[in-house]
């Protein structure tokens, strides 16, 4: 879960190894609770994405990071450095836009290099610094265009040149890849990772695609309501979902009553066979969903309730999937595949 740590000034030693440090942050719009009571730490050098749907809070904390919004309460640490009232231009980020944000009336290269010409680094430095980053995210020859002249993604990738040619210790991303259609976006996110890991910058993502979070991210935060309900690598928050939002939140999961305990199983742990009799869980196939690569299957079970199972089509076609509707089926999964959730308002 999130550090708890007392605040500390700018003059303490640098915390090793933190990137972002924000203790005790508290934001509000009017009656409404934006941000309460934030801990949080990112590593320096990790790819750490905030993931929740909208008005859970993500994109605040990105703004408090960033400096483009003030917390009521609490400290912004950077490198150890409390940042808190430093302005955003001051502060060692920047920050790429789901938009883009890039200047229609400049050039691809004018536009990576406007930050460089703003610090008043030479013609000739920023020139060699921005076609250095052109080459990096794989825009060598296109220069001279206009951001119009572009495809999205092209435009996108100009937006993280232009980000990153000031070499800032953290990036921030907010929702960056939301315009782009979905082949685009699974090209951009292996792209991203690939570009994160070689240039050793931390990167802080916003996204409320699930997907993209568990693509990307080397450690993940799951914002509800203004709070962080899950820390963690993709695949505790995914096998390990600790409340009820994050199990339904983060991919598909089912949440059985068991021996008066609330467990969690994920669909595709699930095996599904025709009813022999031989006991177990058993219901009737309510609905089949065949989407591709798998089939998603509602059962409704006999003991009350309804299961998602998710199976691989490895010999499925479509036509076999019609012919599952109204079968009588028997489910299984293995022990250690089910988790053990708090039940709302248990106070855990």
């Amino acid at each position: 879960m999130a550090t708890q740590a007392p605040a500390r000034s700018a003059h303490d030693a640098p915390a090793a190894g933190v990137a972002v440090r924000l203790l005790g942050i508290r934001r509000t719009f009017g009656e409404v609770v934006a941000i309460d009571d934030l801990d949080l730490d990112i590593a320096e050098g990790e790819f750490f994405t905030m993931l929740g749907p909208s008005g859970s809070g993500k994109t605040t904390t990105l703004r408090v990071i960033a400096g483009f919004e003030q917390p009521e309460r609490g400290h912004v640490e950077l490198a150890g450095a409390d940042v808190t009232r430093v302005p955003p231009s001051e502060r060692d980020v920047n920050t790429v836009f789901q938009d883009y944000a890039l200047f229609p009336h400049m050039t691809v290269q004018e536009n990576v290099e406007y930050g460089l010409r703003v610090k008043g680094v030479s013609r000739r430095v920023r020139r060699v610094k921005a076609q250095e980053v052109l080459d990096r995210v794989r825009l060598p020859n296109l220069g001279s265009r206009k951001p119009v002249q572009l495809s999205g993604g092209q435009r996108q990738r100009v937006a993280l040149a232009r980000a990153i040619v000031n070499s800032p210790s953290v990036l921030l991303l907010d929702e960056p890849l939301g315009a782009l259609d979905l082949k685009l976006r699974q090209e951009m996110q292996v792209f991203l990772k690939a570009l994160q890991r070689d240039l050793g910058i931390t990167f802080v993502y916003v996204t409320h695609d699930q997907e993209e979070a568990l693509t990307m991210s080397d450690r993940m935060a799951v914002f509800n309501e203004g709070r962080v309900e899950q820390i963690g690598s993709p695949a505790d928050v995914y096998e390990h979902p600790q409340t009820e939002f994050v199990a339904g939140f983060v991919g598909v999961s089912n949440v059985l009553e068991r021996d008066g305990k609330r467990i969690t199983i994920r669909p595709e742990k699930i095996h599904l066979e025709d009813d022999d009799g031989s006991g177990g869980e058993t219901g009737v196939v309510k609905e089949a969903v065949y989407v591709g690569m798998v089939t998603r299957y509602i059962v409704e079970l006999d003991s009350g309730g309804e299961l998602v199972i998710v199976r691989q089509n490895l010999e499925t076609s479509s036509e076999h999937v019609l012919e599952a509707r109204g079968k009588r089926v028997r489910l299984e999964w293995k022990p250690e595949h089910t988790y053990e959730i708090p039940k709302e308002g248990s106070g855990k």
